[in-house]
């Protein structure tokens, strides 16, 4: 009989996987532009595919969760990600590289909302904000193990192999979700008809949700698009690093994240999510404007300094899922949460993509970017970040919502 910790168990691996393969590009890029001749906007176009595709999924996972349940819905969708592992990992082709990136996407779209709506019907609602800070602290391991360790299995295996045996890993993770998973404790099994009530419009009516929306669409956007592709070529082209120390940099940033999930999750439940949240963005968008700043000029302490705040603080981007859990009857939740993770994964198609155009004008013939284009980079996402802020600040005219 499965209780709550051994679905929380059995769900972390799959987002395990999931932190993974949206990371790998940031240490693997090189690689592929060495073995692929990919150019900037194709390497931001193939890495962004991942996060279009699962931005769009979230259409359909928000209703499919609410009327199917968690565990179907997850575990049927991870099945695409082992074929697209595998595919990824034997072409030469851009376009099926592009197909294999876009299956990734599908299979690990549901991922963490499944578990999101999982938690929500096993555990009670004062313990969501932890709950899922320490789900995603734990998970985000995949972002350490897609640093050093990587890199180094890469340089032994060849990043082909990584994948290969990535797609194992997959399917075994999903067929762990379908044996041994229940959506719902067996006292709460009369109650699942009503999972299939309301719409998409009953969600998108809601004016709150779109300030919610905004901020995460700024602060996931900017938070993914630089750690799992940008912030790379930013450490050794503006900073003028070796690949080697900005894998180290890159692994304090992931370390970061996790201590920031962690912390998120107890600090939204004693501050209360409005002020956890506007605290951590205002930090994490700061840190933008000093990353732009600090080209060419910065030490080797400084950017780890630099490379901590952004991961911790970004982080807490995790907490708008309470505040949306906060906002919507249980019926909703799939929907709510699925939506809200549509403009933050969007964002990040959109600005891996974007960014990857703005860089590639700087291209220099030796492969590298021109220190100078990751100024625009971080201003332009630190402007769009502090006006989702500002927008979100209207919440401060109203009370800490409550549990529904």
């Amino acid at each position: 009989m499965p209780n709550r910790y051994s679905i929380f168990v059995l769900y972390l691996l799959a987002y395990f996987l999931s932190y993974f393969y949206r990371s790998t590009n940031a240490v693997i890029a090189d690689d592929l532009v060495r073995d692929l001749n990919l150019t900037p906007e194709q390497l931001g176009l193939m890495t962004g595919v991942f996060f279009a595709v699962f931005a769009l999924a979230q259409l359909i996972i928000g209703p499919a969760l609410d009327r199917f349940g968690a565990r179907l819905t997850t575990a049927s969708l991870i099945l695409s990600a082992v074929l697209g592992s595998f595919l990824f990992a034997s072409t030469d082709s851009f376009l099926l590289l592009i197909l294999g990136r876009g299956l990734i996407g599908l299979g690990m779209a549901g991922v963490l909302m499944g578990s999101l709506k999982a938690f929500a019907n096993w555990f009670p609602g004062e313990r969501f904000a932890t709950v899922s800070g320490v789900f995603v602290a734990l998970g985000a391991s995949g972002s350490l193990f897609a640093t050093v360790p990587l890199e180094s299995l890469s340089n032994i295996l060849g990043w082909r192999q990584v994948f290969i045996w990535g797609a194992g890993l997959t399917l075994l993770s999903s067929l762990l979700l379908f044996g041994f998973v229940r959506d719902t404790p067996a006292s709460q099994e009369n109650q699942r008809h009503k999972e299939q009530q309301g719409t998409l419009l009953d969600v998108l009516r809601n004016h709150r949700f779109w300030r919610i929306a905004f901020l995460n669409f700024a602060m996931v956007g900017s938070f993914f698009s630089y750690q799992s592709l940008w912030m790379g070529p930013y450490l050794q082209d503006a900073q003028r690093l070796s690949a080697a120390t900005a894998s180290q940099l890159l692994l304090v940033l992931a370390a970061a994240s996790v201590a920031g999930f962690f912390a998120s999750g107890y600090l939204t439940d004693h501050w209360g999510v409005l002020r956890t949240m506007i605290s951590s963005s205002s930090l994490f968008f700061t840190v933008q404007l000093l990353l732009a700043l600090a080209i060419n000029q910065a030490s080797l302490l400084y950017l780890a300094l630099l490379m901590l705040l952004f991961g911790f603080s970004g982080a807490f981007n995790i907490q708008l899922y309470s505040h949306v859990r906060k906002l919507f009857p249980r019926y909703l939740i799939g929907r709510a949460l699925a939506l809200t993770n549509l403009f933050g994964i969007g964002a990040v198609s959109i600005l891996q993509w974007f960014l990857g155009v703005l860089i590639g004008r700087s291209a220099l013939p030796n492969g590298h970017y021109a220190p100078g284009a990751f100024r625009g980079l971080f201003l332009l996402t630190a402007l769009l970040g502090f006006t989702s802020l500002i927008v979100y600040l209207s919440f401060l005219r109203k009370t800490e919502p409550k549990y529904k």
